[in-house]
Formats: structure tokens, sequence, C-alpha cells
């Protein structure tokens, strides 16, 4: 018999498509959040000080005593207070922002099979995976960012003073301008009379994206555009993935049914493409397919995944198989993230460095003719 998960939280139904901005900095903490990487170490500890034979009630008041941030103290000992009222771990989280509601039923099950403190591993583990990936990620696009930006920054700086500087120097001694030294004089006087309006447009762009990220047609589209581009979309891909087969490890690990393995993971992921395929999946499964048949509808899953899973249907091995999977994808994941680093930096340097010698050359062309001018 299936759990009933109808009650998962209204907020988590939205769904958010990717963006690197976003995917940089969801797991930056500031001032009292409970990160992700707080949340690996509080699973990896209270596993620990479960599997030693401690209460719940003695391990969390362990965690609690630990923690540096008054916040964090007052987290721990809200729940602490909540088990001593009669209340069960999961509903003493349920109302807390800082936990999920991925964390919430997953404790909820974990305690209705009596398995707390597998669930409680496995969430651990599975935090510290996904910080795994996150700094992956950081690792593979931190640096072509910071030159992207600073190029960036030159070309404005050359357009804001270089370009008008020289401009003068032309008008002064009424030199003949080649084509190429016009365009690039008039984007400067472009830039220096309308930059705000430049970046009010950047500001409504964001605004916008902000409003729309959550509707269906928004989320769609971007998805799609993401999808196929070049190496970026296959890395997303995987990425989600990989997220995917996480959550799943999890869940079976705990004696979690499938079908409600699915239901949970769809609600947390927050991917469209893969969203949409998990709401036809589950159809297919309460309509008697096997998962790897229904998978193989859907080009998000790639034939060596939906393999494996076909064995995993035939031998009821799903956590383990699951487990094999995950282990891959993060695998290539290291892999796909150092390839697009190594192949981004050059890429945008060598378009960047392309725009600051035009406009060098661009410059530079009329001091000829100037240096005759003036002999």
């Amino acid at each position: 018999m299936a759990f009933q998960l109808k009650n998962i939280e209204t907020q988590n139904k939205k769904r958010t498509s990717f963006d690197i901005d976003r995917l940089l900095k969801k797991e930056i903490s500031f001032g009292n959040s409970f990160s992700n990487k707080k949340k690996e170490a509080y699973y990896t500890e209270l596993y620990v000080l479960l599997n030693a034979g401690l209460t719940l009630k003695d391990a969390l008041q362990l965690i609690a005593e630990e923690q540096k941030k008054d916040s964090h103290k007052n987290l721990f000992k809200a729940i602490i207070n909540d088990l001593v009222d009669g209340k069960n771990i999961s509903s003493a989280i349920k109302a807390n922002k800082e936990f999920s509601a991925y964390e919430y039923h997953s404790i909820k099950i974990g305690e209705q099979t009596g398995t707390l403190a597998s669930v409680v591993k496995e969430l651990g583990a599975f935090y510290k995976r996904k910080n795994e990936q996150r700094r992956i990620i950081i690792s593979a696009l931190s640096y072509p960012i910071v030159v992207l930006f600073t190029a960036i920054l030159a070309i404005l700086f050359m357009l804001q003073f270089v370009v008008p500087m020289f401009a003068d120097i032309f008008k002064q001694n009424k030199v003949e301008l080649p084509w190429i030294t016009k365009k690039i004089m008039s984007a400067s006087t472009f830039f220096q009379e309308y930059w705000w309006f430049i970046f009010i447009g950047l500001l409504v762009v964001f605004i916008l994206i902000q409003l729309l990220k959550t509707k269906e047609w928004y989320q769609q589209y971007t998805s799609k555009i993401i999808l196929q581009t070049p190496l970026i979309g296959e890395f997303v891909r995987k990425v989600k993935i990989a997220q995917f087969t996480q959550a799943i490890t999890l869940l079976t690990g705990a004696k979690i049914p499938l079908l409600n393995g699915i239901q949970l993971t769809k609600k947390m992921i927050g991917y469209y493409p893969l969203e949409v395929a998990l709401n036809k999946i589950e159809n297919d499964i309460l309509q008697g397919k096997s998962l790897h048949q229904s998978m193989s509808n859907y080009k998000i899953f790639d034939k060596k995944m939906i393999s494996l899973i076909k064995v995993a249907d035939e031998t009821n091995k799903n956590e383990t198989i699951f487990k094999r999977l995950t282990e891959q994808y993060n695998e290539e994941i290291a892999h796909k993230s150092k390839m697009i680093s190594a192949t981004l930096e050059p890429f945008i340097i060598l378009v960047l460095g392309a725009f600051v010698a035009i406009i060098l050359i661009a410059m530079y062309l009329p001091m000829f003719k100037l240096s005759t001018v003036i002999s």
C-alpha cells in the first residue's frame, strides 16, 4: 500500500526553470539560513548519534549545544520542545521554513516504517552529493564568468573614456574617418548618453524573469533553449537526472514505494521537462506499465539509464541500480564541468579579445591619416 502524499506544501508545486545565476547562488547562505552544507553535517551527525543508541531528544540536544549561531540553537530547541510536548520529529519540522517538504515526508515515512536512522543517513548522503554537485558547477563556471565580466568592464571603459579621447583628436584635426571608426564612435556616444537606459532595460528584464519564471509557457520555452545549447544543455540535463536518481536512492533505501518516491521527487527538483515526464510516468505506472517502459518515451532519460532501470524492474533491485546511476552521473558531471570550463574560458577570451581588437584598430586607423595631415 502506497503512502498518501496529497498534502505536499503548495509552495513546492511551483516549478522553476533552470538558470545558471540561480544554480550558482541558491546554496549560498547569508545570515541565519540553515544551508544545505549545514544540513549535510546535521543529518550525518544525527545518524551517528542515533546509531550509537541515543534517543532522538538527547541527540538533538547534543547537536543544539554545538551550534554557534543563536538562530540555529533556537531552531533545534523548538524541535526539542515539540518532542517533549508529544509530537514526532516530522511534525516538529513541518511548519519550519528551514526544512523542505521532501525532508518532512522522508522523515515521516521513516517514522512510519521504523527506518528513521536509515532515512537520516540517506538524507546526509543526499545533501553531501548535492553540495558536491554545486562545488563542481561553481568550479566549472566561476573562472569563465570572472573573465567575462572583467572583459566586459574593459570594453565599457574603452567606450566611456578611451574612444571619446580619440574622437576629440580626430574632430580637432578634421580627419576623414573610416566606416568602422564611425560605428565605434557612434556606439561610444550612445553608451555615454543612454547608459542609464541600458541599466533600466536590464533591470526590467530581471524583474520580468522573476515574474514569469513560474509560468508554464516560460519554463517550457527557456528549458527548451537551455537543453538545445551546446555543452550547457547536456550538462544541465545530467545535473537534474543525477538529482532525481539521488532522491529515488534515498527513498527506495527507506523502503518507500517507487510511486511515492516519484511523487515526492517531482515536487522537489523543480525542473519543468523532468516534472512533465514524471507526471506522465506516474500515470503510466498507475495503469500498470513498468518504470523503464514509461521512461523510454521521454528524451530526457538516456538509453543507458533506461537499460539499467529495466534490470531494476526485473530483479527488484531499485536501490542498488539507482545508487549506481547516481555515482555514474556524478562522475559524468565532474568530467563535463571540466570540459565546459576548458572550452568556455578560451572562447570567451577569444570573442571579447576580438571586440577589444576591433575598437583599437578602429581608433588607430585614422592615426595614419592624422600623421599625414600633421606632416
